[in-house]
């Protein structure tokens, strides 16, 4: 220490003789009790010999579930801290994790994981709740399927009736005058098509096509069958092609319940959805990083930012979903506005979200951020689209 009145003060040596003093921490002390595995001493929850905790499952329930909630689900006051900001502030929780800042929010990971998880089985709720009330259930096959002119227009005239009850039951309900109206023509163009195919069949003589097979192919539009008509492809070995009738017997059968239940399909594609965007994570990160690559930034840089973005969108649904629930139920009109009013904005919100998080994030240029934000937006939307297809058939054959 410079004890010279008279000599220039060093400024490092006064912050460090005006920082507070830290008593170092002493050593732990021991608990009283050993550890059952081993019969060392223990000196906190795990034994330091072995690595045992403490605390096994034998104590009470809700001792348990809190520790489960924690470590599984992390529910303290880090979700507080990490939801706010996940749905308000584009970009904040990826800067915060680049910088260190980490163990007082949710981990990318679980956070994206539980959110997904949870929001895809309310719009399954939402789907098996709606599918239940649905006002018009009709077999459109009833019409594909009749052989003569009047069972055309007998199966026709009784479909168009029971959409006008159907019309008139939810007159309030705002939009499904114009869904119904579009059903109308639609019903009536598939009516006069099979009377047109009726009619020319008839001229040349020959029975009308059938269309009640859900499961066709071939030249002449022959419905499958295992025996007589199977699915054979020369190039293949024998057990390639009776697997693939196999899958066709399956498909079959699966077109069926759809076609007596569509909310069959929709409900089983929804479960598959949160596994295609595990799939798509990766390959989003990838087109951050190609976007981004003279940034200079490590990939796994680009996955969490894709894990933040992705875990929005699925807590951006799962709102969306919870503001039109209520909406539906909603006792009063000007309640129901506000509510549909919070869903339009969450929906405007997600794109504008995205877009601000990429500026944020990697600090370019309005006009560069806009462009590549543009361009991964085209190709992510290309590879859901087909991830989704893709996801279609495969639950065509697996329901």
């Amino acid at each position: 220490m410079n004890t010279d009145p008279t000599a220039p003060s060093d400024p490092i040596v006064e912050d460090i003789e005006a920082a507070p003093v830290v008593a170092a921490a002493g050593p732990p002390q021991p608990t009283g009790e050993n550890c059952g595995n081993c019969g060392a001493p223990l000196f906190g929850e795990h034994c330091y010999n072995c690595g045992q905790p403490d605390h096994g499952l034998v104590r009470h329930f809700s001792s348990v579930m809190g520790d489960f909630a924690d470590t599984v689900l992390q529910i303290d006051t880090r979700l507080t801290r990490t939801l706010a900001p996940l749905l308000l502030r584009p970009g904040y929780l990826s800067r915060e994790y680049f910088a260190g800042r980490r163990v007082r929010y949710v981990s990318p990971v679980r956070l994206f994981f539980f959110i997904s998880v949870v929001a895809f089985f309310v719009a399954q709720w939402s789907v098996n709740a709606n599918g239940g009330g649905r006002i018009v259930q009709m077999d459109k096959n009833s019409i594909t399927s009749a052989t003569t002119v009047e069972e055309v227009e007998h199966q026709r005239d009784a479909a168009l009736k029971g959409m006008n009850v159907g019309e008139q039951a939810a007159s309030n309900v705002p939009g499904v005058a114009r869904d119904l109206d579009k059903a109308e023509a639609k019903l009536r163009k598939e009516a006069d098509a099979r009377i047109a195919e009726i009619n020319a069949a008839k001229a040349a003589g020959k029975p009308p096509p059938d269309h009640s097979d859900p499961l066709t192919f071939g030249d002449n539009d022959k419905p499958w069958d295992p025996v007589t008509h199977p699915i054979k492809v020369d190039s293949l070995p024998d057990f390639a092609n009776r697997w693939l009738n196999q899958l066709a017997g399956q498909t079959r059968g699966n077109l069926e319940r759809i076609r007596q239940d569509p909310t069959v399909l929709l409900d089983a594609w929804l479960s598959a959805v949160p596994s295609t965007l595990f799939v798509l994570l990766p390959l989003f990160a990838l087109l951050l990083k190609l976007a981004y690559f003279f940034k200079r930034r490590l990939y796994m840089e680009h996955f969490i930012v894709a894990l933040h973005s992705h875990a929005f969108l699925c807590f951006a649904l799962l709102l969306a979903l919870v503001f039109s629930g209520m909406a539906d139920v909603a006792p009063q009109k000007w309640l129901r506005a506000i509510l549909d009013l919070a869903e339009a904005a969450i929906i405007v919100w997600m794109p504008i979200y995205l877009w601000l998080m990429q500026k944020r994030v990697y600090a370019q240029g309005w006009i560069m951020t806009t462009l590549k934000f543009w361009m991964i937006g085209t190709v992510y939307v290309v590879l859901l689209s087909l991830g989704a297809a893709v996801s279609l058939l495969v639950k065509l054959v697996w329901l």
